[in-house]
């Protein structure tokens, strides 16, 4: 431990670090640490130029651990891995001290103690890296399958474009026909084409695909294994069981849309409907609407019905999200009224207008074609009532002012939006996160937009969250090709920070086994005369909560041992020379 050479390398982030930090004074107090071969600062650490010349300093100088003292690890822990594992030292030789965000950006108006701070914070990576190890990647060999799991249009797009790459696909449904909902949705924007033919049409290339497996009126009950290398249990027809072995999962199980409550809106009341039924009310109507027994002359949409609520008595836990698509398929929706029968007067009264896109161009078209937008406050919804026997809207309208008006109706359209489908099984079964809405989550919507926390299991689709066809589609393509890139070489490579049992002290008390997040990463197994627990490399995430419930402290977390997290402690304490 005492022979290792270190070098210490401090960023200015452009004054970010530098403005607020004296880092002449981190560097020159780093320089003096035992073991530390070399200090440097740099103005930008993460550009090409500078990691080329700390490749330079670790070959020249044979340095075998460095400690880079810059900004967030987010950022570019991976950035400084690659650049350490392109000298030839093992990327986990490397530790990132975060001197930004922890240091320079929390402490703006005290140079000096910021300084003090970023001192010690150096200290302790260097008292770290003294007693890092060299570790290797774990290495999976992959199945080439991949199992998708709801045939909807995004999850039938999704085999197609596995299939397309080579890939063995199963495809599981758990209703009995394929479709989801779009099959109920008649002609769609922009293509103008019915839901049911697009569903034919890609039901026709699936069938088409001898690597497809299509199992209809089917579930998943089971899963076991990891990345890469997954057993799943299908139950099919809630009879038959069959295992398919597979190395990657895509999740595009869909919504359910909203179901207004008695009363909500109107809802109830004779010719107050939702959107989806007034959608297949129409569907193939041509000439004078009529709905029931009476002539439809005016129509009346209520917007933000199920999206976007707030706290009430009697809602309690409110649906405060934006559902996205229900703007534009209500405008759509009125277009479709206005070919089928052009003497309909339409009312829209939302709260704002969210056509965004291309979908612009079916807002502005309605409005040509005479449908009237009143916007109205969300502490002042429209009320829906049926005083003498006509249903009558009245709404304060927020672009004249607050003054009241009221529309007779004919028909009253509440635009729902959507909510989680129901799928309790196949989150537990999957070990799926949720978000606050109920759709399932992802890592970051921005970074890591279709992965979740369970490597190899990906969502897309309205699964994870309210979007148009469109969108489900791009997302269901994109959770593909994550999947691909991990599956067509071979082999995943999986960080090696995971939890390790040390069998010699281990008595098996089950603590470990309780306190685990993660579904088979720790399990009872023999070894010797006695019984101790095994974590498994390829389950493990690394978390560490396994190690303080250790009653004998027998399990320990690679990269981040008991012994270095104690160094980098006692370096934090430590006055500074």
């Amino acid at each position: 431990m005492s022979g290792k050479r270190i070098g210490t390398f401090i960023c200015h982030c452009g004054g970010n670090i530098s403005d607020y930090v004296d880092e002449e004074k981190v560097r020159a107090a780093a320089e003096k640490e035992s073991g530390v071969a070399v200090a440097r600062t740099f103005l930008f650490a993460c550009s090409e130029a500078s990691q080329q010349e700390m490749i330079r300093i670790l070959r020249e100088e044979r340095l075998d651990g460095i400690v880079i003292a810059s900004c967030s690890p987010k950022l570019h822990l991976t950035t400084f891995r690659a650049m350490a594992q392109r000298s030839g030292l093992n990327p986990y030789m490397y530790t990132q001290v975060n001197i930004r965000e922890q240091c320079s950006w929390a402490h703006r108006h005290g140079r000096e103690e910021a300084t003090g701070k970023a001192i010690r914070l150096v200290r302790a990576g260097v008292a770290r890296t003294k007693l890092s190890v060299p570790l290797d990647e774990i290495r999976i060999e992959t199945t080439p399958a991949a199992l998708v799991v709801g045939a909807g249009a995004a999850g039938m797009r999704a085999a197609l474009a596995l299939s397309d790459i080579g890939m063995a696909v199963y495809l599981v449904e758990r209703a009995a026909e394929v479709g989801g909902r779009v099959p109920l949705w008649g002609r769609m924007f922009p293509n103008d084409r019915e839901g049911a033919e697009m569903i034919g049409t890609l039901l026709q290339a699936i069938r088409g695909r001898e690597g497809i497996t299509l199992f209809t009126d089917s579930e998943v009950v089971g899963k076991s294994g990891s990345v890469g290398d997954f057993s799943v249990t299908v139950r099919v027809r809630g009879v038959e069981e069959i295992t398919l072995r597979i190395g990657a999962i895509v999740v595009a199980t869909g919504f359910d849309p909203y179901a207004p409550m008695a009363g909500e809106f109107g809802y109830g009341l004779p010719g107050v409907v939702t959107l989806p039924e007034f959608r297949e009310h129409i569907a193939g109507a041509n000439g004078k609407l009529r709905y029931g027994d009476r002539e439809v002359r005016n129509i009346v949409y209520v917007y933000c019905v199920g999206s976007r609520q707030t706290v009430t008595e009697g809602n309690p836990h409110p649906n405060l999200y934006c559902s996205r698509f229900c703007c534009t398929a209500a405008v759509h929706t009125s277009l479709l009224v206005n070919a089928a029968d052009d003497g309909v007067n339409q009312y829209h009264l939302y709260r704002d207008m969210r056509t965004y896109g291309k979908s612009e161009i079916l807002f502005e078209e309605a409005g040509r074609k005479g449908s009237v937008f009143v916007r109205y406050a969300e502490d002042a919804p429209p009320i829906v009532e049926r005083p003498d026997g006509d249903l009558l809207v009245r709404v304060r309208d927020g672009l004249l002012g607050g003054e009241e008006i009221e529309i007779p109706a004919d028909l009253v359209v509440l635009v729902t939006g959507m909510v989680p489908r129901e799928n309790a099984n196949l989150a537990n079964v999957l070990k799926l996160p949720v978000d606050a809405g109920g759709f399932y989550n992802e890592i970051h919507p921005k970074l890591r937009p279709v992965e979740t926390l369970i490597d190899g299991v990906f969502i897309s689709g309205t699964a994870q969250g309210p979007k148009t066809l469109a969108e489900s589609v791009a997302s269901s393509l994109a959770a593909v090709s994550k999947g691909a890139a991990l599956l067509l070489k071979g082999y995943v490579d999986l960080p090696p920070l995971v939890a390790k049992v040390d069998a010699e002290r281990c008595t098996w008390c089950g603590e470990c086994g309780k306190t685990c997040p993660y579904d088979g990463a720790v399990e009872k197994v023999r070894q010797g005369e006695k019984e101790v627990a095994y974590v498994h490399p390829a389950l493990c995430k690394g978390c560490g909560g396994c190690v303080p419930v250790c009653p004998v402290e027998a399990i320990d977390l690679e990269g981040c041992t008991n012994a270095q997290v104690k160094a980098m402690i006692d370096a934090l304490v430590r006055e500074a020379v």
